[in-house]
């Protein structure tokens, strides 16, 4: 295996910085998020917890870090206090034996929670709004779970065209009437607080269609809809839901879950989400930064198996990561990342096939468009790879079994010409095989990382396949046979 471009140290790893700053700093970004909060002076308490050391944990765009920590005494409780404001989020308190307190910190940061055991149910707060609220919400859910798992569970055993399923559906549509009713009360009572924000913005879409004479949905549909009113009740311009799991769990539901992992289907999703951002009113540009770093990372070439998910990658990159929008980066960063999308874009799946033309062992030039055969491979390789070397047998076999249909254009990479012909002939390499020292002949055509390297081409001279061992070669040309009907 051969590394063919250079690692670029770029944008994206400044975005990574944040989580890691938040770490070492032991708050985050906490002054940007609540500037005229008090000094916090916190106390919980868990009746029966042993003694020991509490952890005060943040999260920021769904990466977890260390803010504060306290001793535990004997009641189980444990004081956080001390000058600097915590940053305004969803903080957990981690007790020695893993038990979690969550609370919601805002600009009022003197308050206290106790509870004689249960801590979804039981939950006593005192000077805090924001966790009466939360405590009231949790301590609702939890009346309701049971109902709401009696009701799934028969759902499961039944028909979807039974008179029992449809009067379960109706029962369930009820409880979540029941459960709306109740959180509309609480955002009334506290509309502008950071509860309201915090609790509407992680509730799901209640998509209900009618059912089919088979008692089924229109799934299509359903999906449609959700995905369309998935980030409704999300304030953009509240830069403390970033601080809370919320974002980063819907961000991770809507990208990877809700959305099918196809390069087009992904870059859809992504780029609806984007032009909901762009224009949100006001919306804060942290969530700008956080959602095309996140994206773009799911997708890298390097960790992603999607197929094609360069075309994510370098699209995401080319239309985002511009010199006046990336602005927590400089210019050389954005240069640099924006080089390496453009390198990828010139052989993305469902384009046409650039044409490459480069001198033989003979010293003629030959084209890749040159080859007549329905089907073509480009076969992309270097000398000294060991995978090649696993590789290009296999090749050398698949072309015998399947020429005239299926015909080969071999390009060499970083090597000298002595290496390269001597490699031609050890592995009687039969197909029209170039090499261009400069790899200017290849230069924003075809992207390589990795030696070997495979692109397929259909009749069309479309891309239909990349990123291929040999053995996928025909799976991938059977499926454009099928699709061509």
């Amino acid at each position: 295996m051969r590394y063919l471009c250079f690692v670029v140290a770029f944008v994206l790893l400044t975005f990574g910085a944040c989580s890691q700053q938040a770490s070492s700093s032991g708050h985050g970004d906490g002054s940007t998020t609540n500037r005229q909060a008090e000094s916090p002076d916190i106390y919980v308490e868990v009746q029966g917890i042993r003694p020991g050391m509490a952890r005060l944990l943040g999260i920021f765009e769904g990466n977890y870090y260390l803010i504060d920590s306290a001793q535990v005494n004997e009641q189980g409780g444990v004081h956080f206090k001390r000058e600097e404001p915590y940053p305004a989020g969803l903080l957990f308190v981690q007790f020695p034996d893993r038990k979690i307190v969550q609370m919601l910190v805002d600009e009022d940061q003197t308050f206290s929670l106790k509870t004689p055991g249960s801590i979804e149910s039981e939950m006593q707060v005192e000077g805090s709004v924001d966790n009466e609220l939360l405590y009231e919400s949790f301590r609702f859910d939890a009346s309701q779970r049971a109902k709401f798992a009696r009701i799934s569970n028969k759902m499961r055993e039944l028909p979807k065209n039974s008179k029992e399923y449809l009067q379960l559906l109706q029962e369930r549509y009820a409880l979540l009437d029941k459960r709306e009713a109740f959180l509309e009360e609480l955002y009334a009572r506290r509309p502008n607080s950071f509860f309201t924000k915090f609790k509407k913005a992680g509730q799901n879409p209640d998509i209900r269609l009618e059912p089919g004479p088979d008692g089924s949905i229109d799934q299509v549909l359903y999906a449609y809809l959700y995905r369309q009113k998935f980030w409704d009740d999300v304030d953009f311009s509240d830069k403390r839901l970033l601080y809370t799991p919320v974002i980063s769990t819907k961000l991770k539901r809507y990208i990877k879950e809700l959305t099918p992992q196809h390069r087009d289907s992904v870059l859809t999703a992504a780029y609806a989400l984007m032009d909901r951002l762009e224009n949100y009113p006001n919306y804060d540009p942290e969530y700008y930064k956080y959602f095309a770093n996140w994206i773009v990372l799911q997708y890298d070439p390097r960790e992603s198996h999607m197929m094609d998910s360069e075309k994510v990658f370098s699209k995401m990159i080319l239309k985002y990561f511009t010199y006046d929008k990336a602005f927590w980066s400089d210019s050389v960063e954005v240069y640099a990342l924006r080089q390496r999308a453009e390198e990828m874009a010139g052989s993305l799946l469902g384009e046409k096939a650039p044409n490459v033309t480069a001198p033989g062992p003979d010293g003629k030039m030959y084209s890749l468009y040159d080859l007549q055969a329905p089907y073509l491979i480009v076969y992309m390789y270097n000398p000294d790879c060991e995978h090649c070397a696993e590789e290009t047998p296999k090749m050398v076999k698949y072309y015998h079994e399947h020429y005239p249909e299926v015909d080969v254009f071999g390009i060499a990479l970083d090597t000298d010409h002595q290496k390269w012909v001597d490699y031609i002939a050890k592995n009687k390499m039969p197909w029209v095989n170039v090499y261009d020292p400069t790899n200017r002949a290849i230069y924003g055509k075809y992207f390589v990382d990795i030696t070997p390297e495979i692109y397929v081409i259909n009749p069309d001279r479309i891309l239909i396949g990349k990123n291929l061992k040999t053995n996928q070669i025909d799976t991938i040309i059977v499926r454009d046979k099928a699709l061509r009907k």
